[in-house]
């Protein structure tokens, strides 16, 4: 059994979040996300395989088991809430809404975060978009497309805003690039250049590590 400290938490949060992005998680990969050292990444994996949370498919890649990936979602479900909560509640910006969750999600009773549930109306979605973990039931994290592969002359409605750039973040939202946002793909510069967007009437350039940030899909017809 493994108790569920706030270093396991945070480990099991970041596998999750990084096996939902669509590349097979590592030890590398996860040392990175977290910025520990590759021997602390070790350590906890063991603690994890131990206590029947992480198995490993193969040699390198980690992979959470049933019971790790409910514990996961638990601690996803009260991040998300909270951030919520903050932006809803006490005006926080979004840009600043995650550094705050991370430090709360971990305190955060089981009746507290009900009580928090209920005020806010039971919210299907956190400031950025992130879809929030029911309390029980099924799942479904889906990023959809990301705006950096959109055709220029396209409508493409944003529905999620990656969080882990809070510069970034801050940039897009002065922008108006937010979830619920329809922007016109316009053109594609060459060599790598930006992306030229309309966005509520206005001509705005975004290059790779923004476009790269913002999800949605497609607007047909």
């Amino acid at each position: 059994m493994v108790t569920m400290s706030r270093a396991t938490e945070d480990y099991l949060k970041a596998i999750y979040n990084l096996a939902h992005r669509g590349a097979p998680v590592t030890t590398g990969l996860l040392a990175q996300e977290l910025g520990v050292s590759a021997p602390s990444v070790s350590a906890m994996v063991k603690r994890l395989e131990d206590g029947s949370l992480l198995i490993r498919p193969d040699s390198r890649a980690l992979q959470l088991t049933d019971s790790g990936e409910r514990a996961a979602l638990r601690v996803v479900r009260r991040h998300r809430l909270l951030e919520t909560f903050l932006a809803r509640v006490l005006d926080v910006p979004w840009d600043e809404v995650h550094a705050e969750a991370e430090m709360l999600e971990h305190a955060l009773s089981d009746r507290l975060e009900e009580r928090i549930d209920a005020k806010l109306g039971h919210p299907t979605h956190d400031p950025h978009g992130d879809p929030i973990p029911p309390r029980h039931g099924p799942h479904e994290e889906g990023w959809g497309e990301v705006l950096d592969s959109a055709p220029p002359g396209c409508r493409f409605r944003v529905e999620r805003v990656s969080d882990r750039d809070s510069a970034a973040l801050r940039y897009l939202g002065d922008l108006g690039v937010f979830p619920g946002v329809v922007l016109t793909v316009e053109e594609q510069a060459p060599f790598g250049g930006p992306r030229w967007v309309r966005i509520s009437g206005e001509r705005q350039p975004l290059g790779p590590a923004l476009t790269r940030l913002v999800h949605g899909h497609v607007e047909h017809g």
